[in-house]
């Protein structure tokens, strides 16, 4: 993959992929980590696809300053936690806990990320377990198994045959907003789209969906600014 520097105050790295399917040039800055790809025809020359970012400069830049910033969990910082920022500090035991207005995480640094990420996930397990019965029996409806992914493109998914997906960090949101998630995908059970009858579905468990959808698509950024690697 080709690439080129635009020029500026601060120089921005733009990635060029060429794309057979693709018709027309299309400019994309991630929501995850603000890579710039311009991704072009194969016909289009390198020149003509210059020109074009250099067009869209001033777009580029107001995008890239929406960027939220990337943070890691450390001892001393504010993760949240059902939408409650908790100041992680270090305990004793073997697992992570929530203690007050802290999350106290057992061991030293060498630690912390794993023993985190368990507790995050652990939580987010047992919170969407519960959301989702409590809305498969308001609806009428059972589900398969559960699974819990780390995923970047949707915050959910369930399968024609019943099982249930949800992201993880639905956990570091307001509780609220994780039970919007979990009623969205247990209202798919009963419509397999988003029809009206589908949506209608969602209001009769879930009355305030639109305002925590729309957290979502404002805040969405934020959770998956937290890096988690190790």
């Amino acid at each position: 993959m080709a690439e080129f520097i635009l020029e500026g105050d601060t120089p921005v790295r733009v990635a060029l992929r060429r794309s057979a399917q693709a018709r027309r040039l299309s400019l994309r800055v991630s929501r995850l980590d603000g890579r710039v790809t311009l991704t072009m025809p194969r016909h289009v020359p390198e020149r003509e696809a210059v020109a074009f970012v250099r067009e869209k400069e001033v777009w580029l830049r107001r995008q890239l300053d929406r960027q939220v910033e990337v943070r890691r969990p450390a001892f001393g910082a504010a993760l949240p936690v059902l939408g409650v920022p908790l100041e992680i500090t270090q305990g004793t035991g073997r697992v992570a806990r929530v203690e007050g207005d802290y999350l106290v995480v057992p061991g030293g640094e060498d630690m912390l990320i794993a023993r985190v990420t368990a507790f995050l996930k652990l939580q987010a397990r047992t919170r969407l377990r519960e959301a989702s019965d409590r809305y498969a029996q308001a609806l009428g409806v059972s589900f398969g198994k559960i699974s819990i992914r780390d995923t970047r493109s949707r915050w959910g998914s369930c399968t024609p045959d019943g099982n249930l997906m949800y992201s993880w960090r639905l956990v570091m949101a307001p509780e609220a907003v994780l039970d919007y998630v979990a009623a969205h995908e247990v209202a798919h059970l009963l419509e397999m789209n988003h029809s009206p009858e589908y949506w209608a579905n969602v209001a009769r468990v879930c009355p305030d969906y639109r305002r925590h959808r729309d957290w979502l698509r404002v805040h969405g950024q934020e959770l998956h600014a937290w890096d988690f690697s190790r």
